[in-house]
């Protein structure tokens, strides 16, 4: 479970970006967090596995406090992050030794790493480019690069601060698919995300507006609301025309299905 109680944070004081920010995240939850420019969505990633700690207030993964510094390693391993720019998270030459890299630092039996390294590369169906260059991929082949190295670890939670953002419709596609597959595997997904024909996907959804969390709910629910306007978000299409018939249902398998479709053409 992870776990922010009451957590503050700001970069200069007076400037605040997060305030009393208090939620939980289950294992196996897909919890999609939106929120405007400048709403502090990826400061939350950063808290979330430590890269940042609360100037007051705990996050906590299961019973490990990521103020307490030693925690940190294991709180590390437990929560992979995928940041916005692929080309931000290459240190090595190749798909297979950035792979190999984070687990050698963990200084596994070599044996245990050919097995995970192998795992890693099919889970993203990426194992026909171990030896290629970050260089010769496409944007959404490079993050799928970058979410191989961190699946080695065995993250229990993986957190997209913006992965999909800097990638064409094809390779948000490959990372939405990703996603979803993870989750049915039983691994908690985290997505952060201003494509909201994205959010649904998700089971749940948390909306980030001046620092607060001021919408914890289903997509169904939030694309009922006027919130997103006042935040500047779009409803996806297919959720717009629901509310213009009048259907006060939930956006069921059909309509997602639609609301795919009419993104994955446009």
């Amino acid at each position: 479970m992870l776990t922010f109680d009451q957590v503050h944070y700001y970069y200069r004081k007076g400037q605040t970006i997060l305030a009393s920010v208090s939620f939980e995240i289950h294992e196996g939850e897909f919890v999609a967090i939106v929120g405007g420019n400048g709403s502090g969505k990826s400061t939350l990633a950063r808290l979330m596995n430590g890269l940042l700690q609360p100037r007051e207030g705990r996050v906590r993964i299961g019973l490990l406090s990521t103020l307490n510094a030693e925690n940190l390693p294991r709180i590390r391993e437990q929560v992979g992050l995928v940041f916005q720019s692929p080309d931000d998270q290459f240190i090595t030459t190749s798909v297979l030794d950035e792979v190999i890299f984070g687990l050698e630092n963990l200084r596994l039996p070599r044996e245990e790493m050919s097995a995970r390294v192998d795992q890693a590369l099919r889970a993203v169906r990426m194992e026909d480019y171990a030896e290629a260059m970050p260089h010769e991929l496409s944007g959404g082949q490079k993050q799928r690069a970058a979410i191989a190295a961190i699946l080695a670890m065995r993250p229990r939670i993986l957190v997209f601060d913006e992965a999909t953002s800097m990638l064409d419709p094809q390779g948000r596609r490959q990372i939405l698919s990703v996603m979803q597959e993870l989750h049915s595997q039983g691994m908690t997904i985290i997505h952060i995300t201003h494509h909201m024909n994205e959010v649904l996907e998700a089971d749940r959804v948390l909306l980030l507006d001046g620092g607060s969390i001021t919408f914890d709910g289903t997509p169904s629910e939030l694309f009922r609301t006027k919130t997103l306007a006042d935040n500047k978000l779009d409803q996806p299409f297919a959720a717009k025309l629901h509310l213009l018939l009048g259907l006060n249902t939930e956006l069921n398998a059909d309509w997602k299905e639609t609301i795919r479709t009419q993104w994955h053409t446009s």
